[in-house]
């Protein structure tokens, strides 16, 4: 069938790379994997994230207007060509859907949400249009999928949520180097030292969040001096600076910043490292989490959000409170000791996420899920 797709915070042909992007892209992937026609129906991109009731009114302006030329142009279509479904993906207070609930109510499809969240804090204040905006849009939603099982308990009406667990296409991790051929590559072409354990980290850099959980890593690496590693850092964006600063005191000489690393050379650099390590401050999920282990990286993070339903601990990485930098710390010693526990978690992550996280049981899920909708 033909799907309508929109991801109100930033399009998924968006040139600035993003977690979010990212997982907007597998899942159009995943639709038409599954046999489904996806279109981008709408690049408005609506996010406030300033709390500016003016502009959310001017969103919602816009999104009207989008929404009344889309249901012009879909309705000039032969029926067969149509939408018979609006897929909207990541809307909350700060990222509202003005225009799907519209279009699908014009056109009598069922209108499908795909990880949003509810904070009912945001019922009052510089955010209430917003929040109003996505109450109505999941009161209209005939499903809500949730990827965060954390969003759960926020969602409305149990009945019409339905999971799909974070997912990717495993083939190019599957298909990365071996260890020890992708670290003899990358040795050369880094000038990083083989014989260290190599400390891995994908993540952009961002105020907020992002930023601070750089800087809870630098914290819990400096106190791990007694102990020989290199941390890779791969990312870039506007809060590089504070970032440099943060581990301007931590290990000199043992932190390499890589820059925007390229995605198609992401496996690679997952192959060659010995543990991903991100404490994850208030992240849903963590899409990197989730490619390292499919490329046999085990991980270490803080347990905030979603991160439990990616990372298996104890099994393919270990997972420490969120915000502790001193459990951080020693788990990370721990693991530094353990080259064959290592060893056992990264043969652990592989088999996992094939088997739970693959793109083939994502389509399927979906397409389950379209099926009884339709």
């Amino acid at each position: 069938m033909r799907i309508a797709f929109y991801a109100p915070m930033k399009p998924p042909d968006h040139p600035v790379p993003s977690g979010d992007r990212r997982m907007a892209r597998l899942l159009m992937a995943a639709l038409r994997h599954a046999g489904h026609r996806v279109d981008i129906a709408s690049r408005l991109r609506s996010r406030d994230g300033i709390g500016d009731p003016a502009r959310q009114a001017r969103l919602a302006r816009a999104g009207a207007t989008t929404a009344e030329r889309l249901l012009r142009r879909y309705r000039a279509q032969p029926a067969a060509d149509r939408p018979r479904a609006w897929m909207t993906y990541h809307l909350y207070y700060k990222a509202a859907d003005w225009i799907g609930p519209a279009v699908s109510a014009g056109l009598g499809i069922p209108y499908i949400a795909v990880e949003a969240s509810l904070a009912n804090k945001r019922a009052d204040g510089p955010w209430a249009r917003g929040h109003g905006a996505t109450v109505s849009a999941l009161a209209h939603a005939a499903a809500i999928i949730a990827v965060n099982p954390a969003d759960v308990d926020c969602l409305p009406d149990p009945a019409r949520v339905h999971l799909l667990a974070p997912f990717l296409d495993t083939a190019p991790f599957r298909a990365a180097a071996p260890h020890e051929a992708a670290r003899a590559s990358l040795t050369t072409q880094l000038n990083i030292p083989a014989d260290q354990p190599w400390l891995l980290t994908v993540a952009m850099m961002r105020p907020g969040d992002k930023l601070i959980s750089y800087r809870q890593l630098a914290t819990a690496l400096a106190r791990m001096t007694h102990q020989d590693w290199r941390l890779l850092i791969a990312g870039d964006g506007p809060a590089r600076p504070a970032v440099a600063e943060a581990f301007a005191g931590v290990a000199l000489g043992r932190i390499h910043f890589l820059g925007a690393w390229p995605g198609d050379r992401l496996p690679a650099l997952y192959a060659a490292s010995d543990v991903l390590v991100w404490p994850a401050h208030n992240e849903a999920y963590g899409m990197a989490l989730l490619e390292a282990q499919a490329a046999g990286l085990p991980v270490l993070a803080g347990a905030s959000g979603g991160i439990a339903g990616v990372v298996r601990d104890g099994r393919t990485g270990i997972l420490t409170p969120s915000g502790d930098t001193a459990a951080f710390a020693s788990a990370l010693d721990d693991l530094l000791a353990e080259p064959a526990r290592r060893r056992a978690m990264a043969e652990a992550a592989v088999a996992t996420v094939a088997a739970e996280h693959d793109l083939d049981r994502a389509a399927n899920r979906l397409d389950t899920i379209l099926t009884a909708l339709t």
